[in-house]
């Protein structure tokens, strides 16, 4: 066994960390993290889809499935699964190209439990053969799940129109058609994959806990010496991606969505060697700038896009697809020879004139200060993380590679830029008026590929650059060299620290996280913001139209790490600002000068109104369960609205019909506010006047919005079908608490946690109704409240109402059956997932945040939640579940759409249906907050 430990890391990091390479050739790191709430651990494999057998697409896919159902030690499908479960954690994985990652966290006192179960997948699996065809049913629902996805629909294009003989043209997810034949043969071939593609010399190891290195050394050498090591390499073949012919291209494509995109795509070289100094990176900083004179800038000015994005595209061994993408407006459509010619221009000003030294150090001290400063995260992402980043990049490197920029080289770039050319591109253009002659396989997507014309060519090749075209200034909102300030907090929770009537800020001084960044949180609750779907409608689009209008403005804040976020709620709108201390005030000075501008070109209200009401009507092509989720809040919230009926409203207003409703919007406000982290007392105090001054010259003091819930007691079983064109039915199961308090909250919390994982495992893994089921604890304007929900390919609404009544019936013997000590580490899995501690300076000011929404104004809710889940017992929790929920006659919401592949089947009715949403939600009681 080796051991090392030359990982740099960043001063900011408490963690210790160890790399080491089992006597099997298993790389592993061991991560020894007192501050960590659970543990956590992921094994990434080096085989992918990649590695598909031509005959059998999607096996890799397949396997990754069969590995969590049972091994020879823990023979029980479901047993996993549930122990993650029962003990806080939660678990999961991924199929990628060329590696396939699983991971879980879990409580730290029982880690080594979890991780003898977990190493069991690389060394005896099961491969049930009663699991097998159940398992690939479930391969079938999450094929289904996407037929009318845009993104897999345009990535199974890109498939096809690469080179055949190249892996990435292989159809990666695998359905019943890919995966048919009789079940014993499938399960030998399973085997036989399994048995000659993993080895341990292809594996990574990561395991994050509280736990001393030399404790996690002992853990893994223990569980995992036993994994085979075949010493297998990698041999996929050393074909390019695009050949020659498939260069200098067009490919068409017909989205369902109402979208117009265009790419420009270059095919270079596999690009992780060039890690240490990223110069793909420098080139993506500047090409995809959005300050005044870039590209986007330009563009944008003209009319023909509305965003841009430069890097993007895929990559693997062999490969990398650098793409600028582009969201087109209808007159850039109509212009697409300008826009390319605009782009290679923009390229060539960077060829000749970007490649400074001055401006590639910018970017790699940014990058420098996030390392210096970088923020904890949650053990179970830093586990995934890390094992994916031990495929890519030298054992010193493993944490602080995506960091690394270690100075421009001027020839590697001007190398990387050679290939952006005219002759090396394709170009993918996305739209619904574009003509077609053929389908995609297995998604069906319409296309087309033509060639591209050499006058075309010849015009884009001409290298004279337009004046307006400008590289960007240096960024004045970089901060040289930021300290967080040693100040501490004289308070425990955020305090009240400037208040009048109309507005309150809270503020608390960090003093753990040791960062000197802030998180400031700004409510403005105005009674114009939504009393009806037209006044959603136009505070939907006022937020857009103040987005759009801020773009470049505050491009170069961005960029130097400061950020900010602005949404609408119930009751108003929401910024959020985050970043380095040193220069928030002045991106909050910039924001709110520029909202009381509002100075919106008629020319750009009707490309966002579009681009809004494009959004809106696109939502009817989303999965159907997140459509019933979209309708769950529009059908309880008085103030929220379905996307369709806002859509509908939208389409007649006009520019001053916004600026009216703006006015209106700020005559009265209420502001609630939160200043969290590098900030002093004195500073939130100094804020909390300035924006109250601020308010007093544009509104008078006003109380804050009421947020109404319909309230469902004595409602019985409302049923609401919503008409959703999909092969699949979906369901949503909502059951409400009339009481807001901290007792009906461990219920339904507990209630929840228990029932998770057995639901999951007998209605999708037994049952295999669907890829999508689940249950989740949804609190709606402070009420606790619990779904269920299913998205099915196999069967209509009627049978999967009756399947979940069926199961909540049950489910009582399924609590009765288990021991005291079960009992026991099932309500402490939950009261350990409850208090786990922020991860970060962003989670803590996030936590901060919904307590002052859910007026928990001592910020210890989830404390008292946590003291009534320990008093909680199994009769309490029977009798609750029993009067809630065990008659078909209980108070709930039953949100459904029935499949086209079930419209034959027996129909979902009651007299008890909302067929006119309206006029429910004006004559039903509601809940106030």
């Amino acid at each position: 066994m080796q051991a090392s430990q030359s990982i740099y890391q960043s001063p900011n990091d408490h963690r210790q960390y160890r790399y080491l390479v089992l006597d099997n050739a298993l790389r592993v790191l061991l991560v020894e993290d007192p501050d960590a709430s659970q543990a956590a651990a992921s094994m990434a494999v080096g085989v992918g889809h990649f590695d598909d057998p031509i005959s059998r697409p999607g096996m890799a896919h397949f396997l990754e499935h069969m590995l969590f159902l049972g091994t020879e030690k823990f023979p029980d499908a479901g047993e996993y699964h549930a122990f993650i479960n029962q003990h806080g954690g939660s678990n999961n994985a991924w199929t990628g190209t060329e590696h396939t990652n699983f991971f879980f966290s879990i409580d730290a006192d029982v880690f080594a439990a979890a991780l003898d179960r977990f190493s069991q997948f690389f060394i005896a699996p099961k491969f049930d053969l009663a699991l097998v065809d159940r398992e690939r049913q479930a391969i079938e629902s999450e094929f289904s799940l996407k037929l009318k996805d845009d993104i897999r629909r345009t990535y199974q294009v890109l498939k096809e129109t690469v080179n055949p003989q190249h892996p990435f043209s292989k159809f990666s997810v695998g359905n019943l058609m890919t995966l048919a034949g009789e079940q014993t043969e499938l399960r030998a071939e399973l085997q036989e994959f399994y048995l000659s593609h993993y080895s341990a010399n292809l594996m990574t190891l990561c395991i994050v806990a509280p736990l001393p290195l030399m404790q996690l050394h002992s853990l893994v050498s223990h569980y995992f010496s036993g994994i085979r090591n075949l010493n297998l390499g990698k041999h996929y073949p050393q074909v390019p991606l695009v050949e020659q012919k498939q260069l200098l291209t067009l490919t068409e494509i017909a989205p369902l969505k109402d979208q117009k995109r265009l790419s420009i795509s270059f095919h270079f070289p596999g690009i992780d060697h060039y890690y240490k100094r990223k110069p793909l990176t420098y080139i993506s900083h500047i090409l995809g700038n959005e300050s005044k004179g870039s590209l986007l800038s330009y563009l944008k000015e003209q009319g023909l896009v509305n965003n841009l994005s430069a890097g993007g595209g895929v990559n693997g061994y062999n490969f990398k697809d650098y793409n600028i993408g582009m969201q087109l407006t209808d007159k850039g459509l109509e212009n697409l020879d300008e826009i390319i010619g605009c782009c290679f221009e923009y390229i060539e000003l960077i060829k000749t004139q970007g490649l400074e030294p001055w401006r590639y150090l910018e970017r790699a001290n940014l990058l420098t200060t996030a390392f210096r400063y970088q923020e904890q995260v949650k053990s179970l992402d830093l586990a995934s993380h890390l094992s994916i980043n031990m495929h890519h990049y030298e054992v010193e490197d493993i944490v602080f590679g995506d960091y690394r920029m270690d100075g421009l080289d001027i020839a590697e770039a001007l190398d990387l830029l050679k290939l952006m050319t005219p002759s090396n591109m394709r170009l993918q253009l996305m739209s619904p008026t574009v003509v077609t002659d053929q389908y995609a396989n297995w998604y069906h997507t319409p296309y087309r590929v033509t060639p591209i014309a050499p006058e075309a060519l010849q015009r884009w090749y001409t290298r004279q650059i337009r004046p307006q075209l400008q590289l960007p200034l240096a960024n004045p909102f970089i901060v040289a060299d930021p300290i967080a300030r040693p100040d501490k907090s004289l308070v425990a929770v955020p305090v009240v620290v400037a208040e009048a009537p109309g507005y309150r800020i809270w503020h608390k001084k960090d003093d753990e996280f040791n960062v000197p960044k802030g998180h400031l949180y700004l409510s403005l609750d105005s009674e114009q913001a939504s009393k009806t779907p037209k006044h959603a409608a136009l505070t939907r689009l006022y937020v857009e139209m103040l987005l759009d209008y801020l773009t470049e403005p505050t491009y170069q804040a961005e960029v130097a790490g400061l950020s900010y976020h602005i949404y609408p709620n119930q009751g108003g709108i929401t910024l959020h600002l985050s970043g380095f201390t040193g220069n928030q005030e002045t991106l909050l000075a910039l924001l709110i000068d520029k909202a009381r501008e509002r100075n919106f070109t008629e020319e750009r209200f009707e490309l966002i109104k579009s681009q809004l009401l494009k959004s809106w009507q696109n939502l009817a092509q989303a999965k159907p369960i997140s459509q019933l989720f979209t309708s769950l809040t529009a059908t309880l919230q008085k103030r929220s609205y379905e996307p369709a009926r806002m859509a509908q409203l939208l389409d007649s207003i006009s520019l001053e019909d916004l600026h009216n409703h703006v006015s209106a919007f700020y005559e009265k406000i209420y502001l609630e506010g939160l200043v969290y982290g590098d900030w002093l007392v004195s500073e939130a105090q100094a804020l909390g006047q300035r924006l109250q001054h601020i308010l007093s010259l544009v509104s008078s003091p006003s109380v804050e919005s009421t947020r109404e819930l319909v309230n469902l007691t004595g409602q019985g079983t409302l049923l609401r079908e919503l008409a959703i064109d999909h092969q699949d039915s979906a369901i949503i199961v909502y059951y409400q608490s009339a009481m807001a308090t901290a007792e009906k909250i461990a219920l339904f919390s507990l209630l929840n946690h228990t029932m998770s994982s057995t639901f999951f495992h007998e209605l999708r893994t037994e049952k295999q109704l669907g890829y999508m089921v689940g249950t989740g604890y949804l609190p709606l304007n402070r009420h606790p409240g619990m779904i269920f929900y299913i998205q099915s390919p196999t069967t209509g609404p009627l049978h999967l109402l009756e399947a979940i009544d069926e199961f909540i019936a049950d489910f009582n013997y399924a609590v009765m059956q288990i021991t005291n000590e079960e009992w026991e580490n099932t309500k402490q899995g939950l009261i350990n997932q409850m208090m786990e501690h922020d991860a970060n300076l962003k989670t803590r000011g996030q936590r901060y945040w919904v307590s002052i929404g859910n007026r928990d104004y001592q910020f210890n809710q989830r404390e008292q939640v946590v003291a009534e889940i320990a008093k909680l017992t199994r009769p309490e929790l029977l009798k609750f579940m029993m009067r809630k929920m065990r008659t078909k006659h209980s108070d709930r919401l039953v949100l459904f759409s029935r499949g086209e592949r079930h419209k034959q089947q027996t129909a979902l009715t009651s007299s008890n249906m909302i067929t006119d949403l309206k006029t429910f939600k004006q004559h039903v009681d509601k809940f106030n907050f």
